[in-house]
């Protein structure tokens, strides 16, 4: 059994509290979205916590990106481009079909990259990507009596919304995808205690 090292403190924090707070956005979000079901919260008591979470989102994305610009999480996230191809479609083979016939994984994880190559496109493309997207939604969103109300045509608050809402599916759908992906670990726990603990453990052979 082998043990690294991959997930310091201030990543574990912020992983969980990130979590936490996008429970929370999505709830609240719901909550405004279906105003008047009676299993959400009130759309008044919706709206502020919303915005608060979502200011602290914002705050926890730039402690991640800082994070990977000035600290050794950052070369996790770096393409090697030689063999891109060839890995992705190995990964994409082994979650579609593999992973039921117990074949063995085709990536190891290392010191030097603990994400395959279908994760860290995921992940990148999310925090990268569509975070920034979202966040600058919501805070146009916030800020709305300041813009103009028309864009190319078009009503922009209407087009905020809409930016805002598919976002929030798309990032719902990564949720769920990741919390599966959870489980493929060497055992179900595996990489969950690894990011309670820090360290990522596996057999040997």
């Amino acid at each position: 059994m082998s043990a690294i090292y991959l997930y310091p403190i201030w990543l574990r924090l912020w992983h969980w509290l990130n979590a936490a707070l996008f429970i929370v956005l999505m709830v609240t979000g719901a909550s405004m979205h279906f105003a008047g079901m009676p299993w959400l919260l009130p759309f008044d008591t919706a709206v502020p916590v919303h915005n608060t979470a979502g200011i602290l989102l914002t705050i926890s994305w730039v402690v991640f990106i800082l994070g990977n610009l000035y600290s050794a999480n950052g070369r996790h996230y770096k393409v090697q481009f030689r063999g891109f191809f060839q890995r992705l479609f190995a990964q994409m083979g082994y979650y579609g079909y593999g992973i039921f016939r117990n074949a063995p994984h085709p990536f190891h994880v290392t010191e030097e990259m603990k994400l395959n190559t279908l994760q860290q496109i995921s992940y990148i493309g999310v925090m990268y990507g569509l975070m920034p997207v979202l966040i600058i939604s919501g805070w146009a969103f916030l800020y709305s009596v300041y813009l103009p109300e028309t864009l190319f045509g078009i009503g922009t608050l209407w087009l905020i919304a809409m930016t805002h809402l598919t976002l929030a599916y798309f990032l719902v759908l990564f949720l769920v995808v990741h919390m599966y992906i959870i489980t493929t670990g060497e055992t179900l726990t595996t990489n969950l205690r690894a990011m309670l603990s820090g360290w990522h453990r596996e057999s040997d052979h």
